[in-house]
């Protein structure tokens, strides 16, 4: 590929050969070919409808944080959605683009006193990373409160999938099985008290703060929690904690979290993973799988 997608695509920010551990909540990674920052629909389409023309591999990102990206980086152009942002209100509804922060949809749900997404109040991803994964925390779940997301395909059509067509299962939805890009969501709401709201939110941050390694870079949750087990307790039971390779550790503050303590790559946080699973096969039979995503060139 020789063209040059700053010169074809002068109204959209594009960056050659990026590091990837710019973005990524691991800080860790290899460059992307080409790393877009679309701020429209439009330029979605663009970007998605190129790619489709010149069979050029398409990666969406979101925020990157329940990611690992190898540290051969990624192949062809990488959209990272952080720039279509905005969030409003719609009766009862809270419509919000893809690269909005999830934490900024529960403040804004919160400063309008509508209740049901306090859940997400600590969870770092993107609406759009949140709809593709059905992301949850303490017994909730984006299932739950996203009533419709609006979803372009690779052929360039848009189309608005409700609840049902979004097909939520266990950090699963339909769009993972389409390979579309979510543009928005809309979160259907009730009417609460602002101060319960937020005090149930800080509850939340506070348990968070309190069991989390929040003071590390880190791809959240790691693996998927196997049914009959709580995957922390299996790999503090099987020893691991404080488990290192390279800058890749199992947190010593929490079990199921691998933290970055300085200079860890993606093939530390493989390697990683990888012996995490292995003990816990064989100490306890139980097979771990990942619920991050690992993308990218070895």
């Amino acid at each position: 590929m020789t063209e040059d997608l700053r010169t074809l695509f002068p109204a959209i920010k594009i960056k050659k050969d990026e590091p990837l551990s710019n973005y990524t909540y691991t800080k860790t990674g290899g460059p992307g070919d080409w790393v877009a920052f679309p701020t429209s629909v439009d330029q979605v389409r663009q970007l998605v409808d190129y790619c489709r023309q010149h069979q050029m591999p398409l990666t969406n990102l979101g925020n990157a944080s329940n990611l690992i990206v190898k540290d051969g980086g990624i192949a062809g152009l990488t959209m990272i959605m952080t720039e279509m942002n905005t969030i409003k209100l719609d009766g009862d509804n809270v419509i919000a683009q893809a690269g909005a922060a999830y934490i900024d949809v529960t403040k804004f749900a919160r400063d309008h006193s509508l209740t049901g997404v306090e859940f997400a109040a600590g969870i770092p991803g993107s609406v759009g990373g949140a709809v593709f994964m059905n992301a949850g925390a303490y017994g909730g779940e984006t299932k739950f409160v996203v009533s419709q997301a609006t979803i372009m395909l690779a052929d360039g059509t848009i189309q608005v999938l409700n609840n049902q067509q979004l097909d939520f299962g266990y950090r699963h939805s339909a769009v993972q099985d389409n390979h579309g890009v979510v543009l928005d969501a809309t979160f259907s709401l009730k009417k609460g008290d602002h101060d319960a709201i937020a005090a149930k939110m800080e509850d939340l941050n506070a348990r968070r703060r309190a069991k989390q390694p929040l003071e590390y870079p880190s791809c959240g949750s790691v693996f998927k929690r196997p049914q009959g087990h709580y995957t922390g307790k299996l790999v503090h039971d099987a020893g691991l904690q404080g488990y290192t390779v390279g800058g890749a550790q199992v947190s010593k503050k929490h079990a199921g979290f691998i933290v970055n303590i300085g200079g860890g790559t993606g093939s530390d946080y493989q390697a990683v993973i990888k012996h995490v699973q292995e003990t816990v096969k064989a100490k306890f039979g139980v097979q771990l799988e990942t619920e991050v995503r690992i993308i990218g060139r070895d």
